[in-house]
């Protein structure tokens, strides 16, 4: 018998490390959308799931979006996600237009090259699905809540959601760790080799340097516009924790956390640690990098962006906080 919080505790949300409160309910129907090619699943093939488990591999945006609705259709009470971040954000952008607000809890096997969110949850970084589902069966599972963010066109386009958006800098630094996994890089070093490498340009570059350059992006929060119209890097995430501990939108918190740095970046060898490291310090401001706390962000420029490693085509954008996800974590 797997206990499930269906209702999680609003205020529980709040805590520190988002915990939510475990309810003693039957929990039968588990079901499993694994991507076969990301790359732990391509290094240690996983074998068949339990009985009683169901498992879907899809391949492309309507394939998957087809079996979600017939996990939904069923019932669903755990979802498991077997890849790594990219398939963690095309299957909760969309659980929208599958679950409605009916979510099933979700669990998270780090699987690919990254894993972002389950470095910030906490996972353990070689969970499989057995110990998944071991963990669920405890009297006192381990939950915790996240909300995504929501990136929505002006145009309609269909909404995505995800963990870490970027425009600018993070744009070209997701181009170039992906030549970074090519040779072999991966997790934690990959993360290095592409920020040492990035701020390598980024410091010793001039001032139209690809690196330094700005991308267009007029930027409004909360429906106030900010001075500008051409940025280094916007970033914004709904994460407490990044790799290495770094700490870019300053102390761990909830909610909607934003860095808005002007270009070019300016005495940047003396501001990148103290921003990477979550320090406080009001020079900051005076030298174009700011950290803000927004309910919704409004983004123009047409400028491409990136979410959870993949760059997507830019526009009219709104960022906000999709509902809480809950997440089995051990």
């Amino acid at each position: 018998m797997l206990p499930r919080a269906r209702h999680p505790d609003p205020a529980g949300a709040g805590r520190a490390e988002g915990l939510d409160p475990i309810m003693a309910v039957e929990m039968t129907r588990i079901g499993v959308v694994r991507n076969p090619k990301s790359h732990g699943n391509r290094i240690r093939p996983p074998g068949p799931p339990p009985e009683g488990v169901r498992l879907v591999e899809p391949v492309g945006r309507e394939a998957l979006k087809v079996a979600l609705q017939d996990f939904a259709s069923d019932g669903l009470d755990l979802l498991v996600i077997d890849g790594g971040d990219g398939t963690v954000r095309d299957v909760i952008s969309l659980l929208p237009h599958t679950f409605g607000e009916d979510l099933p809890l979700l669990a998270v096997l780090p699987s690919g090259k990254t894993n972002v969110l389950a470095i910030d949850l906490g996972s353990p970084r070689d969970w499989r699905l057995e110990e998944a589902l071991i963990a669920a069966r405890r009297s006192e599972p381990l939950i915790k809540s996240r909300p995504p963010l929501r990136i929505s066109w002006a145009d309609g386009r269909p909404c995505l959601q995800g963990f870490f958006f970027g425009v600018g800098a993070p744009v070209k630094a997701t181009s170039l760790s992906q030549r970074v996994h090519k040779v072999g890089f991966f997790h934690n070093l990959a993360v290095a080799v592409t920020l040492f490498t990035a701020t390598a340009g980024a410091l010793f570059g001039g001032a139209r340097d690809e690196w330094r350059e700005g991308v267009p992006a007029r930027l409004a929060l909360d429906g106030e516009l900010q001075p500008g119209s051409e940025r280094f890097a916007v970033l914004a995430t709904a994460l407490k924790r990044l790799p290495f501990g770094l700490k870019p939108f300053g102390a761990p918190r909830e909610g909607l956390k934003l860095l808005d740095v002007d270009a070019p970046p300016r005495r940047l060898l003396k501001a990148l640690p103290i921003v990477l490291s979550g320090r406080s310090v009001s020079t900051l401001e005076n030298l174009g990098y700011r950290r803000r706390d927004p309910n919704v962000v409004s983004l123009a420029g047409g400028a491409p962006f990136v979410l959870d490693g993949e760059v997507f085509e830019g526009g009219e954008l709104t960022i906000g906080l999709g509902p809480l996800l809950r997440f089995l974590v051990g």
